[in-house]
C-alpha cells in the first residue's frame, strides 16, 4: 500500500506537470499566490537561514523563501516527481537563479538525523504523504534546534458544513470539468479523495504535538477552504 500510494501521487504530478502552473492559477483565480505569500510571512525566514521546500512542485515557495534568506542563506527544493521538478529547474534557469539546489527524492526516505534546516515549508504536499504523522516526525528530525515548519493545504472542514459543501461543489462542478478539457479529470478528481483522508485542523495539531513540536498553530483562510499549519520546535 505504501509504495502504491507513493507511485500513484508521483504519476499524477508527472502527468499534470506541463499544465500545473496554469491550472493552479486558473482554478484558484490566482489566489494561490496570496496564500503562499501568507505562509511565508507567517514563517518569517531571514537572511542566512537554511531552508527546504518539500514536495516543491514547480518551486513557487522555493523562490519566495529565497528572496527572504538571500544573500547568505540557502534553499533546497525537493520533490520525487521528475517531470514537475524539471519544470522547477527550468524556471530557475530562466530566472538566472543559481542559488536553489533542486533534489529528486521522497521526503520519507531522507536521512532524518541531518537536523540541518532552520525552516521547512510545504504547499499542497502534506496531504499527499503516505502517512502524515510519519511525515511530521521526519520534518521534526530534519529541523535544527528552534527550527520551524509551515504547511499550506486544503482545509478538511467539518462534514456537511457550509465550507465542506462549497468545497465539494467547487471540486466536482468546476475543477474536474475544467481539468477534463486538458484530459486530466482523473488526476484532479484525486483532490477530493485526498482531502477526505487528510486530518482536520484540530487533529493535525494533536499529531504535531505528539511528534514533539512545542508551538503548534492552525488557521484557516479563504472562507475555511485552505488551512495553514505552523510548527516550531
Amino acid at each position: 500500500m505504501r509504495h502504491k500510494k507513493i507511485n500513484e501521487v508521483k504519476t499524477i504530478f508527472n502527468k499534470i506537470s506541463s499544465n500545473y502552473d496554469f491550472l493552479n492559477t486558473l482554478l484558484s483565480l490566482g489566489f494561490h499566490r496570496f496564500w503562499k505569500n501568507k505562509l511565508v510571512d507567517l514563517l518569517k525566514p531571514i537572511d542566512g537561514e537554511n531552508w527546504a521546500d518539500l514536495c516543491c512542485g514547480t518551486g513557487d515557495l522555493s523562490f519566495l523563501i529565497l528572496k527572504k534568506v538571500m544573500p547568505n542563506g540557502t534553499v533546497t527544493g525537493i520533490d520525487n516527481a521528475k517531470e514537475i521538478l524539471n519544470i522547477a529547474r527550468k524556471r530557475s534557469k530562466l530566472n538566472g537563479n543559481k542559488f536553489i539546489c533542486w533534489e529528486m527524492k521522497d521526503i520519507l526516505e531522507m536521512d532524518e538525523n541531518l537536523k540541518i534546516y532552520d525552516g521547512i515549508c510545504m504547499s499542497y504536499g502534506l496531504r499527499n504523504l503516505v502517512n502524515v504523522e510519519e511525515g511530521l516526525k521526519k520534518i521534526f528530525n530534519l529541523l535544527s534546534d528552534r527550527g520551524r515548519a509551515g504547511f499550506l493545504d486544503f482545509n478538511h472542514s467539518k462534514f456537511n458544513s457550509i465550507a465542506d459543501l462549497f468545497q465539494k461543489i467547487y471540486l466536482r462542478f468546476v475543477v474536474v470539468p475544467i481539468s477534463k478539457i486538458f484530459k486530466l479529470s482523473k488526476e484532479y478528481s484525486y483532490i477530493e479523495k485526498s482531502i477526505k483522508n487528510f486530518p482536520e485542523g484540530d487533529k493535525l495539531k494533536i499529531i504535531a504535538k505528539g511528534v514533539g513540536f512545542k508551538k503548534v498553530e492552525y488557521r484557516t483562510i479563504f472562507f475555511n477552504q485552505m488551512g495553514i499549519l505552523i510548527l516550531e520546535k
